[in-house]
């Protein structure tokens, strides 16, 4: 983990030139923009399951925003960002992300991360940096890894689609996910909110678990964006009392078989530093095929 009172080398990347070539997307630029997402679909799969649910480059989301960066012929979209409560830089190179990082300081509004292909997100957080607004954590090495075969090892079949009559088991388990991941309750930013989407999840078959009979969860897992392609993993979660058992990698082949109804590759990033998760899914089939970084605010 890297925080910003030790500044490292990636954070040395040239400043952005004055005129910024960023511009708002509007209706009429989402072929381009699918276009763009279309270069990889397991990447971009956070910003083409947002745009597959509103059909259109302008954002269904109140307060977000796509910002674009067009090459020479004003008609070829060379990278995008989506701008909401979290920044997810789309096919950005480091010199397109500190135009990104510039107009985001020129515009600031507190965010709660930054995520991406690791260049770009490390480069537009240097932006950021160099403005005086600082991170609460940068993890800048997380592998970002990909199945779409079937699992290595044996599923078990305890892991099912969560039901509705489960919210509160899960939304409890998720809560203690999340707690455990950031170091803070999600309920700071609005209990509502968070309740909402650990419902939505649930009413779209994206969230998976195993309970024991009190109800209490053993293990959970979400797919934090879908789409006809791919699907990426978020939340995984095994109670602490289950820990240390062995029992991750059958859980983790089952959240592959079940996410495989959606899609068919499946993927998730992981901390570099979480040796015993990067195990996991390695034994179940995983393999790295790029890398992630996240910024926490």
């Amino acid at each position: 983990m890297t925080r910003l009172s030790k500044v490292a080398p990636w954070l040395a990347f040239p400043k952005a030139p004055q005129q910024l070539p960023v511009r708002v997307l509007v209706h009429a630029d989402t072929d381009a923009l699918r276009g763009l997402i279309a270069r990889d679909r397991v990447a971009n799969v956070f910003v083409d399951s947002l745009i597959a649910q509103s059909n259109s480059a302008v954002p269904a989301f109140p307060g977000a925003i796509m910002l674009g960066i067009f090459k020479d012929d004003g008609v070829t979209l060379a990278a995008a960002c989506w701008v909401g409560s979290n920044v997810v830089p789309v096919e950005a190179t480091a010199e397109h992300a500190t135009h990104f990082g510039q107009w985001i300081v020129d515009h600031w509004q507190p965010r709660a991360s930054i995520f991406g292909p690791a260049e770009a997100t490390l480069a537009l957080m240097n932006v950021l940096h160099k403005a005086g607004i600082s991170a609460q954590e940068i993890r800048a090495n997380q592998p970002l890894l990909t199945i779409s075969g079937p699992p290595l090892v044996e599923p078990n079949p305890a892991l099912i689609v969560s039901k509705s009559s489960q919210f509160s088991e899960i939304l409890a388990a998720a809560a203690a996910m999340f707690e455990e991941e950031v170091g803070y309750s999600p309920f700071l930013g609005g209990e509502e909110s968070y309740r909402r989407r650990v419902a939505w999840l649930i009413n779209h078959g994206y969230s998976f678990s195993h309970d024991e009979p009190s109800g209490e969860i053993i293990f959970k897992a979400d797919l934090g964006a879908v789409t006809k392609y791919a699907t990426q993993v978020q939340g995984v979660w095994m109670n602490p009392e289950y820990r240390g058992a062995g029992l991750s990698p059958g859980y983790m082949a089952s959240v592959v078989v079940l996410a495989q109804a959606h899609a068919p590759i499946t993927s998730l990033y992981v901390n570099d530093y979480n040796t015993r998760a990067r195990a996991s899914y390695e034994r179940v089939g995983f393999e790295q095929v790029g890398t992630f970084a996240t910024v926490l605010f």
